[in-house]
């Protein structure tokens, strides 16, 4: 999958479908898998020569792949599909004169407690055995993209680069979240809690663990009974209280917490275990899950 997020990258990807010969390469190629040049010319009814400039359109944008193969004849330029889905989300975001983005993968966490059912995988294999807590300290976990905790908490520290005599207005974290259930069940509520160097900022509460589809960018080797995606959540700390989306969490503001610029601060993702819902946790990064993206921040500040 191709995730394209402006109008410029889009473009190119247009100018690349809009052509009929090249909509019928690709109609062959997903038909029929794999193709010489030499074959796919003849399907179309035109010349090697004028095939080549519209399979390198299509190349460029990563539609489709040319192999080089041996035969008794020679080398064969052979063409294959690549890409089965495009995103496009057109829109262009533009950060604010005064404002700090940064973003943390899923294992990138400072600290951690977690119990059963729990486990870490990168984007091609699992760190480890599941449901072993120890490998929550693997070496490896600065690579994965998605873990799971049955209970327990992951605390990161939030990257905040902003000159020293800036005060903060706004935390945002935006982040692909989800229950965890022993496989998957889309009603598992579990209670999520959010601090901010150990205040509680509000409880979520995720309505499940969801494996009904495949996850978008979830890897095709991913087992088909566990957490495929989860939902999009934007926490966001102001200076009328706390809220996730449009939803008022609690009255804590960012005047409260007393953050600044020359301390760190540390986002605590828990689920306790006296939650009324203990229901797990999962954290999709940007190679799993419905949104390609890891953990994101935003920080507004003024001078």
């Amino acid at each position: 999958m191709r995730y394209i997020k402006n109008t410029d990258e889009a473009l190119e990807v247009f100018r690349a479908l809009g052509s009929e010969i090249r909509i019928d390469i690709l109609t062959l190629l997903i038909r029929n898998g794999r193709m010489s040049m030499s074959s796919l010319a003849q399907a179309l009814g035109i010349s090697n020569g004028a095939l080549t400039p519209h399979v390198r359109k299509l190349e460029a944008c990563d539609l489709l792949r040319i192999n080089t193969d041996t035969d008794k004849h020679g080398n064969l330029r052979v063409c294959e599909p690549h890409l089965d889905k495009i995103l496009f989300v057109l829109g262009k975001s533009q950060a604010a004169q005064n404002e700090f983005r940064a973003h943390l993968r899923v294992g990138q966490y400072t600290r951690c407690n977690v119990y059963p059912t729990c486990g870490l995988s990168t984007p091609s294999e699992l760190i480890g055995k599941f449901d072993d807590p120890r490998y929550f300290t693997h070496p490896k976990r600065f690579e994965a993209d998605i873990l799971w905790l049955g209970k327990g908490f992951v605390e990161y520290m939030i990257p905040c680069v902003i000159p020293r005599r800036s005060s903060i207005e706004q935390i945002s974290v935006s982040m692909e979240l989800s229950s965890e259930a022993p496989g998957s069940n889309p009603y598992w509520p579990s209670d999520i809690h959010f601090y901010l160097n150990d205040t509680l900022l509000g409880v979520w509460t995720s309505p499940g663990d969801f494996a009904d589809v495949h996850g978008l960018f979830t890897p095709d080797w991913w087992f088909s009974n566990w957490n495929q995606y989860g939902l999009l959540k934007t926490l966001m700390i102001r200076n009328d209280g706390t809220y996730i989306d449009d939803q008022k969490l609690s009255d804590v503001t960012i005047d409260q917490l007393k953050v600044n610029a020359k301390a760190p601060m540390y986002l605590r993702l828990e689920v306790p275990d006296d939650a009324r819902h203990v229901g797990g946790l999962t954290i999709f990064g940007r190679d799993f899950g419905n949104y390609n993206q890891d953990i994101e921040f935003r920080i507004v500040y003024s001078n």
